[in-house]
């Protein structure tokens, strides 16, 4: 049994007391406000007593009327409220990850078009693209959070709290009603015996009163001359009545404050086990919601995620290849000296043939002038990035293979297809043969 703290006022003690509750120290000090300091009507002697029995009377002293057990039946109705806030809590939560992801999507899903068409080239463009690639993963995790939350932490507590708790038909819940049972038919003796010493103790403290006023009106009897000596005599017979009176509803009053005090362990005991029972039920909900909370903590930090660390990881190693100097070769041969150009050549003046042309001739001299064309075509691997600068264009990024339809003509140009079928020009010395 714990022991109220030395800094406790004794009304505090009472209204902390598991035992009991009352308002009798009050109702007490009222009657001596009312009466007089009651110097003359001292406690109730007692033999030297043991440890354990003053023990006992100082927390019989503390607790007064039994009743003081509710706030601990009470838990059980308190616990399944409580899992009713967690769930309602972290559902919204898991809106708040879902919304987020939403708009992680929306966001790259608006820039990715901005950014492929944006100035920026080769390993800078790259490491801005992987922002938008990042948001999308990122996204796709915090889908997977909010699904944890509400299918996974949600529906474990949601299945806990219903083989926990078992609801009564007409309200409250079964565990309630044991404990409350259990409580009341431990209290039930004790609140009889706490009866009869109240009764005990109102007749002794009236007995008190009464003995006061008597002697008061004897003490004023012996000063005043005005007052006959048969009355005065008759007074002093009063006050010695009143007096045997207050001996005899002492007595009582002490011999009810034994068999109290003698019952008062076995009162003790039977409640606490009760209160255990109630406490174990308890710790089996703090160490069930403590494992529940551990799961959602490990499900909302990121910071120990292999994804997130992998997305993250991914996006510093794609900035960090930022190159200046590939960067800078890249538009030089594409935009710069390193263009493919065709230098002005001497050409030889050659007089035109006049004969007759034949359908034979015509043919064969449409073959000449136009680019051989390649039946099937040969596959080609880009060997850096190129955005086609005109419609009839191609664009491809370093690494990426596709046709050459078309051998390259006087200018540095070749045709080819593209997996999906789109066609355009595209600078010879960009790609090499597979």
């Amino acid at each position: 049994m714990s022991t109220l703290s030395a800094e406790t006022g004794p009304e505090d003690a009472n209204n902390q007391s598991f035992w009991m509750v009352s308002e009798r120290g009050r109702k007490e000090s009222n009657d001596s406000d009312r009466t007089g300091k009651n110097t003359w009507c001292k406690p109730p002697l007692r033999k030297k007593e043991s440890e354990r029995e003053r023990k006992n009377r100082q927390r019989i002293a503390q607790k007064e009327d039994p009743g003081n057990y509710h706030r601990t039946v009470k838990r059980t109705e308190d616990a399944f409220q409580a899992c009713n806030d967690i769930v309602a809590c972290f559902q919204e939560r898991a809106r708040v990850e879902r919304q987020y992801a939403q708009q992680l999507s929306e966001w790259s899903t608006k820039w990715k078009p901005l950014v492929d068409a944006s100035p920026l080239y080769g390993s800078l463009l790259q490491a801005w693209q992987c922002f938008l690639s990042s948001a999308d993963r990122l996204s796709s995790l915090h889908s997977s959070i909010c699904r944890a939350l509400v299918s996974e932490d949600g529906d474990r507590i949601r299945t806990w709290q219903k083989e926990t708790f078992h609801k009564k038909m007409f309200g409250g819940f079964k565990e309630s009603q044991d404990f409350e049972t259990g409580f009341s038919r431990a209290q039930k003796p004790w609140a009889k015996r706490l009866k009869k010493l109240e009764k005990a103790r109102s007749a002794f403290h009236k007995a008190c009163r009464k003995e006061h006023m008597a002697r008061e009106r004897e003490a004023h009897a012996q000063g005043n001359p005005d007052i006959a000596i048969e009355k005065q005599r008759k007074i002093q017979e009063e006050t010695e009545l009143a007096r045997q009176e207050t001996e005899k509803v002492r007595a009582r009053y002490e011999k009810v404050l034994e068999e109290v005090t003698r019952y008062a362990p076995r009162y003790m005991e039977e409640m606490e086990s009760i209160f255990d029972q109630s406490q174990e039920e308890e710790r089996k909900r703090i160490s069930f919601l403590k494992q529940a909370f551990l799961s959602i903590h490990r499900h909302l930090d990121v910071t120990n995620n292999e994804s997130v660390k992998a997305v993250y990881n991914e996006l510093h190693n794609t900035l960090m290849s930022i190159s200046e100097q590939e960067d800078l070769r890249w538009w030089k041969n594409t935009h710069g000296p390193g263009m493919p150009t065709d230098w002005p050549q001497f050409q030889e003046w050659t007089p035109d043939k006049k004969h007759k042309k034949g359908r034979k001739e015509v043919e064969q001299k449409a073959v000449v002038m136009e680019r051989s064309v390649m039946i099937g075509g040969v596959r080609v691997r880009a060997l850096y990035d190129y955005v086609g600068q005109e419609t009839d264009e191609l664009s491809f990024k370093a690494g990426e293979e596709f046709l050459k339809i078309e051998d390259e003509d006087d200018q540095g140009w070749c045709r080819g297809m593209m997996d999906g079928g789109k066609e355009g020009l595209y600078p010879a010395n960009y790609v090499e043969v597979v």
